[in-house]
């Protein structure tokens, strides 16, 4: 049954209701956060370690994925150390969903396997299917909705072989949508009541809000538009009845604006997105920011604001390119050559029409299109035609006299000719320097993709030499053989960094140092379990350097920070470190390390191996730089370096 649309100051009042709920409920999970935070700090037993870490997990992701995904890590890593059979792919699977609601879907993939080959392990079929529901996730954000039905048609023969009713209408759900994206609308929407019924006779209220969206989705694709409007309300209102995060309630709100939007709705659908967009960006929730953005570039477009539907629509296809996420790509192609269109820009229109159909080629293989030709006879008539006008023109002022006509047919004939064979040798040439662009842009690709590949595998390595070291550290009894193992870590970690920096950014030969210093310090934090009692600060603007001058200095303040987490904080003092690297003039860096730490003890036994300070002279000695240490209220330390600026 379809509910009566409620007014927009209605939406408005319910939604600020809503907004202040949902802050008393944050204040509340930051208070359990706390509580459990100290609770971990105090446990010892270390299968209680993990049931506390696992609802620190679930609290954290109600409001915060970043938090979210540092707890699942510790978990990884506790679970790890302890050879936790049980624990351990439960927290893969944790760390992986946080990856991908962040849009990271290499990371994600990567501890999906880790859990699905951990799950097996242990015959755990549960496990199994509910990690088969997330890689199938990530393979329709990969545009292979092929693999997701095929993950998703195994997740439910095993809910079915252990008779999971819940698991079973996950299933029924999943399935829904992909058939749904495969355009199999009629065996989609099947799937959908099924699952209705099922989670009604058996009170799955929660998956109940999910089987309403898949059937508002397959009914938005038959073009059932009110129809599709009831099932997303229904599922809108019984998430917010229920409690649902507020990750799950800007989905919801996003898919009742859809409903609108094909309503022709336009003004209520345009607010629907901006409140859900505000929403997305005060979570910081990756996943929605864009699929609204896109939204809104589509809804602009349809109320005629082609600037503003320009902007948000750069923004999606920006966003998507970069994560490679290729799901819905091939429409936001057709909507940007749409509004390039509608602003007269017929090359970019053009342009942005090949992409869509590359794309769609790419993900769907049709075997021919020709909306491509269209869009090129449009732009070649519509020059053909001011020609035409011209001549016309010129034919009216020239039947004033019939010599003056012949003479002027006669020239403009000849000219004709002219530009005939002149425009003919130009498009040759055009051709021929297209081609040639052409040839050097997918060649640029090509190296650029295997580069970001050789990162990332390089990448991969140092994290599995980083881990072996982890699981050889966890045999030690030694503490002093243990600390250099974590220190090992820590430099393998340091490295590892600046290759995941380096492919996942735009820059292959830059890496920009603020980022990887926070990246770098809170790795070190972790090792240490140090992140409640010291805080690192990085007091510099933006400044990117090459490979070869990042990764000497990323292992001296990596040096700098074990060595100020180990040494200037005793009895598990708080203290501060800050990090400062800056570009005094074309040639020199500045780098300077700073705690507020005990200092050095004039006379006092050296603490450790040395080796970290032998490492940090020849790293030094290595850039051509100087050092200066100043232990006055803590310590400081200063280097010189000479500057090579990024490519």
């Amino acid at each position: 049954m379809i509910k009566k649309t409620p007014s927009t100051s209605t939406l408005f009042l319910v939604f600020l209701l809503f907004c202040f709920l949902n802050a008393s409920a944050q204040n509340h999970s930051k208070k359990t956060i706390d509580s459990l935070s100290q609770e971990l700090n105090l446990e010892k037993n270390q299968d209680k370690k993990l049931e506390i870490l696992n609802d620190l997990v679930d609290l954290a992701f109600q409001s915060d994925l970043n938090l979210a995904k540092r707890y699942a890590r510790k978990g990884v890593q506790l679970a790890e150390q302890s050879q936790h059979k049980i624990w351990q792919p439960k927290f893969y699977e944790m760390q992986g969903r946080m990856h991908a609601n962040l849009l990271e879907l290499d990371s994600a993939s990567i501890n999906f396997d880790k859990a699905l080959k951990g799950y097996t392990e242990i015959d755990d079929k549960k496990g199994q299917a509910t990690t088969y529901f997330k890689i199938g996730w990530v393979h329709k954000r990969q545009g292979n909705i092929e693999a997701a039905l095929k993950v998703d048609l195994k997740a439910l023969k095993l809910m079915e072989s252990i008779d999971d009713k819940l698991g079973i209408a996950g299933a029924y759900n999943r399935i829904s949508e992909d058939l749904t994206k495969q355009g199999r609308l009629e065996e989609a929407y099947e799937y959908a009541l099924k699952t209705i019924t099922l989670c009604k006779k058996q009170n799955f209220n929660e998956e109940l809000a999910y089987a309403y969206t898949a059937a508002g989705d397959t009914q938005i694709a038959m073009g059932n538009s009110e129809a599709s409007f009831g099932y997303f309300d229904e599922a809108l209102n019984l998430a917010k009845s229920l409690n649902f995060s507020i990750f799950d309630i800007i989905n919801f709100s996003n898919n009742r604006a859809n409903a609108l939007k094909r309503m022709g709705k336009y003004d209520e659908a345009k607010a629907a997105y901006e409140t859900a967009l505000s929403t997305a960006q005060d979570v910081n929730y990756g996943n929605a920011i864009y699929v609204i953005t896109a939204n809104l570039g589509e809804i602009n477009l349809l109320l005629g604001n082609y600037e503003a539907a320009l902007k948000y629509q750069l923004q999606t296809v920006a966003t998507q390119e970069s994560q490679g996420d290729v799901s819905n790509l091939t429409e936001n192609y057709h909507h940007l050559s749409t509004i390039y269109e509608k602003l007269e820009n017929y090359p970019l229109a053009l342009e942005f029409q090949k992409k869509a159909l590359v794309m769609r080629d790419s993900t769907a293989k049709i075997e021919s299109d020709k909306t491509m030709s269209a869009l090129m006879t449009q732009f070649e008539t519509e020059k053909k035609d001011q020609t035409i006008n011209a001549q016309n023109t010129q034919i009216a002022q020239q039947r004033k006299t019939q010599m003056l006509y012949i003479a002027i047919a006669t020239i403009f004939a000849l000219g004709l000719l002219g530009m005939f064979f002149s425009f003919k040798n130009i498009r040759k040439k055009r051709e021929a320097l297209q081609t040639l662009n052409e040839a050097l842009d997918a060649k640029n690709r090509q190296n650029e993709l295997l580069l970001k590949e050789i990162h990332h595998r390089v990448k991969n390595n140092l994290e599995m030499v980083k881990g072996l070291i982890a699981l050889q550290s966890a045999h030690l009894e030694d503490s002093a053989t243990k600390d250099a193992m974590i220190a090992s870590q820590n430099r393998v970690q340091s490295m590892g960094i600046i290759h995941q920096k380096l492919y996942q950014g735009t820059n292959l030969g830059a890496i920009e140092m603020k980022d990887y210093f926070l990246n770098l310090g809170d790795g070190i934090l972790d090792s240490f379990n140090a992140e409640n009692r010291v805080q690192i600060e990085c007091i510099m603007e933006q400044l990117e350097l090459d490979v070869d001058t990042a990764v000497p200095i990323g292992l001296i303040v990596n040096e700098l920070l074990t060595n100020a987490i180990k040494y200037a904080f005793p009895n598990t003092e708080n203290g501060i470190i800050s990090i400062q690297l800056e570009q005094q003039s074309n040639s020199t860096l500045h780098l300077k390390v700073t705690d507020n730490g005990v200092g050095k003890v004039l006379g006092g036994v050296p603490k450790g191996t040395g080796f970290g300070s032998q490492l940090i002279q020849l790293l030094t000695q290595q850039l051509n730089g100087t050092m200066q240490e100043n232990n006055e209220k803590g310590t400081s330390v200063s280097f010189q370096f000479k500057y090579q600026k990024a490519a």
